[in-house]
């Protein structure tokens, strides 16, 4: 499971992501990218502490009718996200506050290394 200091809760921070219009796509899974941790540096000097990146998965019911179908892809999607924070593989993902993976329907009979393949690859190239 992902650290809850790691997850995108609110709504409102769901929309803020979603309005930087920051996004990338491979093989069914689409990334959206917040607005970048640099901003809040030059603003906050003196203060060390900056906030780990948060990140929300999001499968429409568009995708699948059925919850147990679009809740597998989630968990799919945050295993191989969780995996690649504990080694410490995820590029230039960090340089952000928020990330949001969405998935397609493409993604409904692939297996998990295909996912994890599909999330890292994105990770990189955002």
């Amino acid at each position: 499971m992902l650290p809850k200091q790691y997850r995108l809760k609110r709504r409102s921070a769901f929309q803020a992501t979603y309005k930087v219009k920051n996004s990338t796509h491979s093989g069914g899974v689409t990334l959206f990218a917040g607005k970048l941790k640099t901003a809040i540096k030059q603003e906050d000097e003196n203060n060390t502490f900056i906030p780990p990146t948060k990140v929300g998965f999001v499968v429409s019911k568009k995708v699948h009718k059925r919850a147990v179908k679009r809740n597998r892809l989630k968990r799919l999607m945050r295993e191989s996200y969780r995996l690649l924070l504990k080694e410490n593989d995820l590029a230039n993902s960090q340089k952000y506050l928020s990330l949001i993976f969405v998935a397609s329907e493409k993604l409904l009979d692939k297996n998990f290394d295909y996912v994890k393949t599909n999330i890292k690859n994105l990770l990189e190239r955002i």
